[in-house]
């Protein structure tokens, strides 16, 4: 598996192309992500998205007019895609497949898997590809995602933070933002952060 990455606009979220079985997969094509993910594709094959808000999506429909690819979103944040809740005039797009909870995948012969967590938005998820984590807005490098934005819930967050929690496994984590890291090290943080939105609910 390769991945490539870039940061797109003020926000910097980070957009990731890759690639598995020389089949490349979109993850979160942001701000600004048209003209570099047009130079580093051969193979295109999906767009994915980890949730909804603006600076994951805002590509998506110049992307899916230029390769005629299929677009994948939480079910729970499809709305956003058409109708930005931070108040963004964000290109709308339209989904092509609304993945449902935790749903694994098999796409061009390649698994994908979600596994939701919602709290930062209803349908965040990580996309899960072998032994790696696409985390978006869920977790980062020693914090997590907001958990204070419209449609935000506190109280589904701290559930996705102790669900994170109990996963044996350990994955390489690439975050919407900042650096990688791994499951196990945001293991030992997390619980901080439980209590930090818990003192908030």
């Amino acid at each position: 598996m390769q991945i490539k990455m870039q940061a797109m606009g003020a926000t910097q979220t980070n957009c990731y192309i890759v690639t598995v079985d020389g089949k490349d997969f979109i993850i979160d094509p942001g701000i600004g992500a048209t003209k570099w993910v047009l130079s580093n594709v051969t193979n295109p094959v999906a767009i994915l998205n980890t949730h909804g808000h603006f600076d994951h999506v805002w590509s998506n429909h110049e992307l899916q007019v230029a390769l005629h690819i299929p677009l994948y979103c939480p079910k729970g944040d499809a709305f956003m895609l058409q109708n930005c809740p931070l108040g963004q005039s964000v290109p709308p797009s339209d989904v092509d497949y609304l993945v449902e909870g935790d749903e694994t995948l098999e796409i061009a012969g390649v698994e994908i898997r979600y596994r939701h967590f919602p709290g930062h938005t209803p349908g965040c998820s990580i996309i899960q590809i072998n032994d790696v984590w696409f985390s978006g807005d869920f977790l980062f490098q020693q914090s997590i995602g907001r958990w204070d934005f419209p449609f935000s819930d506190g109280k589904k967050m701290v559930q996705s933070l102790q669900k994170a929690m109990e996963i044996k496994e350990d994955f390489t984590v690439y975050p919407g933002h900042g650096s990688s890291t791994t499951l196990k090290a945001e293991q030992r943080v997390l619980p901080y952060w439980i209590d930090q939105v818990h003192s908030t609910i």
